[in-house]
């Protein structure tokens, strides 16, 4: 696959979408549409700032072709601005300490910032390691800003290359709470 060498600048740097934490007190957890809550049980236990991109694959179906994600690649900063881990494929998230998340969407949201990829929750796939991810059942993605796939630039001449959008937002992981049951 060919890598098309321009990148998507995003604007700005993320806001914290919840209160920054006191050392060694769990982070606030952020104001979210209804559809992006955690279940009742759920407490946050890690919050991380992430800046890099999204990353979308020129793609061609039935004559159509469409920019689709192909993958984040972004760093995970704690709340010193030290690098904590990083965010890639699955979607999955890696901490330095040996802990590690994968994740599925449950919802979406638009987000408040035009041009920003949507807010969501995640449920967790599974997690591994000891360490911050350790237990982690569900994360919410918010605060963001940028990271949208192009408008233009996907067409026949340019099928399987990428493109990056740079991006940032904010992660926060919960243990507990049980995913609702779906009503037929």
């Amino acid at each position: 696959m060919m890598t098309v060498g321009f990148v998507l600048l995003a604007s700005g740097v993320s806001a914290v979408a919840g209160a920054a934490p006191a050392a060694g007190d769990p982070p606030t957890p952020p104001k979210v549409p209804a559809a992006l809550a955690v279940p009742a049980g759920a407490k946050v236990v890690a919050r991380f700032h992430a800046t890099g991109a999204q990353v979308y694959a020129c793609t061609s179906a039935a004559g159509l072709y469409s920019w689709l994600l192909a993958r984040p690649d972004a760093t995970l900063l704690d709340a010193s601005g030290a690098v904590a881990g990083s965010h890639g494929a699955g979607p999955s998230w890696k901490l330095k300490d040996g802990s590690a998340v994968v994740g599925k969407k449950l919802a979406q949201a638009a987000a408040p910032e035009a041009g920003a990829v949507p807010w969501l929750l995640l449920g967790a796939t599974s997690t591994s390691g000891t360490g911050q991810l350790t237990g982690v059942t569900f994360v919410q993605r918010v605060a963001t800003k940028g990271g949208v796939a192009p408008a233009t630039g996907c067409d026949a001449t340019h099928v399987g290359t990428e493109v990056r959008a740079n991006y940032s937002a904010d992660y926060y992981f919960y243990t507990g709470g049980a995913e609702p049951s779906k009503k037929p």
